[in-house]
Parts: structure tokens; C-alpha cells; sequence
């Protein structure tokens, strides 16, 4: 079953989505400063400082003594958040700007909590029409490139248990045939790559391969998004080659320490998705 294209709503409020995704950030990240903030929105500081004296307001955020802003009760889940996907991030994002001028194509990393795929960092393209970014969003881990790659990781028995059918008694449609998503991760396995068309969304293609620690565990999935009108199979060598570079170079600057496993399963707490960014000017994002 094929999720909604994920489009801007007709009438987007810039100051609600800015918020939203930095509650996201706060989340995942755990810590912001003012600067910070106004980077990633790509805003003034005095806006960002507004939007966070608004989050601490209403409990979604707190400034510590160094005038860095974290989490707050509301996002207590941030706790929880593996402690590898700020590192990740941060070791990933130079490879992802890397790779979105390389390609022309939106690039993401995303991890796997339970069965759910997140988007930890996002570098969208800069063509007119390209896939917009998805950093904060959740997503069903079996409809995304990177979720189909991190659960190729898990043993049967690890994998009954995120599918578990009890886990989904109010909602059955929303589980994954067992016979067919086994199938398709041993492809997976066998292959080392990933491809999601038209899965997660309409009109998009992403590529992806894995990002391993030193004890060779995935902990995250890098790939490239891109618009299935643009898409041609033909790129698919092309494309991989790219992303196995960046990839490989993500793990030499992650130094992951030995013994370090992919994300924990968390699949029994609430993800609270992030926003994505809106339409500007004659831009088209899918």
C-alpha cells in the first residue's frame, strides 16, 4: 500500500514547520544552540531564538546553563534516541552534500528504531524538480530503502519480533507479509544494495546501501532520492558506486567503536515525525 505523495500543504505556515522540525532535532540530537538553529532553518538568529523561547514555553524545550537548548518533557522520548545518530550525523552530512552535487539527487541517511525508519539528515538537490527533504520524518521501516537495508540485518527470529502480528492488532493492514519481506531481504543481503520504487512514495526512486561499524553491524542507511521521471535504471551503477564511496568514507570518520550494534529497537514507543521543508518559488518538491 503506497503512503501519499508527501507534498507541502496548500497553505503552509513557515513558523509552524520551522518549529516543528526543530522539536524533531531536539528529539533526536539532543542539544541546539541558537546558532545552530538558525543554520539548519535557514533563518535569522533572532527568529530561531524566538522559535525556542516558544518550545520552552510550552515544555518542548529547555536551556541548560550553556545556553544550549535540549529536549524537554514533552520530548522526553529523546532519551531513548540511539546515542550513535548524532555522530552519525555529524560524520555523514560533509558525504551527503558530497553526494547531492555529485549525483544532482536529494541524498538522506536514515536508521531503523523498531519498525520504523527515521531520517537523521537530509541534503536535498538543486534542481527544480527533486525530492524534497525528509529529515525528521518517520516512515514505515519495509517502505523505505534504508529500513529495508537495516532490517536485512536481523535474524528470523529478530525480525518475527518486530513484525510480531500481535504488535498489530489494531491495525493489520499495516503489516508486511512475512513471506515476502523475507524474500526480499535475502535479495537484499545478497546484493548489498537496496532500490525503493514507488514504495514508500509515488513518484520517487531511492538507492541505498548500508553504513557499518567496525564489527561490520549496519548502523544506518545512506541513499539517494530521486524523481521517478528523472529516474533511469541505467544510473543504478552509477549511482551505487557514488554511494559505496560515501559510505565507506562516513565509517573511516565515524570511528564506531568495536562492539557498537546497529540502532535498538524501540518499537514500542511513540516516533514523533518531523516536518519537512515547504515549497519555495517556482521549486517542485516530490
Amino acid at each position: 500500500m503506497h503512503r501519499p505523495l508527501k507534498t507541502p500543504p496548500p497553505y503552509a505556515i513557515a513558523s509552524v514547520d520551522h518549529a516543528l522540525r526543530l522539536a524533531a532535532m531536539l528529539q533526536l540530537e539532543g542539544g541546539l544552540t541558537v546558532s545552530e538553529a538558525a543554520e539548519r532553518l535557514g533563518v535569522a538568529r533572532s527568529t530561531a531564538h524566538r522559535l525556542l523561547a516558544m518550545l520552552v514555553y510550552r515544555d518542548f524545550a529547555v536551556q541548560d546553563e550553556d545556553r544550549v537548548y535540549r529536549a524537554g518533557r514533552v520530548l522526553e522520548l529523546a532519551a531513548h534516541s540511539p546515542p550513535q545518530a548524532s555522530a552519525l550525523r555529524t560524520a555523514a552530512l560533509p558525504q551527503l552534500r558530497h553526494l547531492a552535487r555529485l549525483t544532482g539527487e536529494t541524498a538522506n541517511l536514515s536508521i531503523r528504531i523498531g519498525d520504523t525508519a527515521r531520517f537523521i539528515a537530509s541534503v536535498e538537490s538543486r534542481e527544480a524538480v527533486r525530492v524534497g527533504s525528509r529529515e525528521g520524518m518517520v516512515f514505515p521501516a519495509h517502505l523505505t530503502t534504508a529500513g529495508l537495508l537495516l532490517l536485512a540485518e536481523l535474524s528470523d527470529g529478530e525480525l518475527d519480533q518486530v513484525y510480531a502480528q500481535e504488535r498489530y492488532a489494531s491495525r493489520p493492514g499495516e503489516r508486511p507479509d512475512p513471506a515476502a519481506l523475507r524474500a526480499e531481504l535475502a535479495r537484499i543481503r545478497r546484493s548489498g544494495f537496496a532500490v525503493n520504487s514507488g514504495r514508500s512514495e509515488r513518484s520517487l526512486v531511492a538507492v541505498g546501501v548500508p553504513v557499518r561499524g567496525r564489527n561490520g553491524a549496519a548502523l544506518a542507511g545512506l541513499a539517494v532520492a530521486v524523481p521517478s521521471i528523472r529516474y533511469d535504471r541505467r544510473q543504478t551503477e552509477s549511482l551505487l558506486s557514488a554511494l559505496n564511496s560515501a559510505a565507506r568514507a562516513v565509517e573511516n570518520d565515524l570511528r564506531v567503536p568495536a562492539g557498537a550494534g546497529s540502532a535498538p529497537d524501540h518499537a514500542d514507543e511513540l516516533m514523533a515525525p518531523g516536518a519537512g521543508a515547504g515549497l519555495t518559488g517556482k521549486d517542485r518538491r516530490v
